[in-house]
């Protein structure tokens, strides 16, 4: 699982299949103290998420294919799984 924030969205006419009904959004890996880390990637939003949401995503295609019960061959790698409404951290 890794935390991320939503940068954006992903609109596209010619798709897999397995999308078809998917929202695809733009996310940024974050560290524990809510700085980015990392290249940005896509995930399939499973919870409404939208611009700014700090979020929980699975990033392990196994599970991802589990959740989604949609076979071995579906080509979605990271799915977003929820909505973070706070992160504490010791100093």
């Amino acid at each position: 699982m890794k935390l991320c924030r939503v940068k954006g969205t992903v609109v596209g006419t010619a798709h897999h299949p397995a999308f078809d009904g998917c929202k695809l959004l733009v996310v940024q890996p974050l560290d524990e103290r809510g700085a980015e880390s990392g290249a940005s990637y896509l995930a399939v939003d499973t919870v409404q998420a939208g611009v700014g949401d700090v979020v929980l995503v699975n990033a392990e295609g196994n599970g991802t294919r589990q959740i989604l019960k949609l076979g071995n061959l579906v080509p979605i790698r990271s799915l977003i799984v929820g909505i973070v409404d706070a992160v504490e951290v010791e100093p």
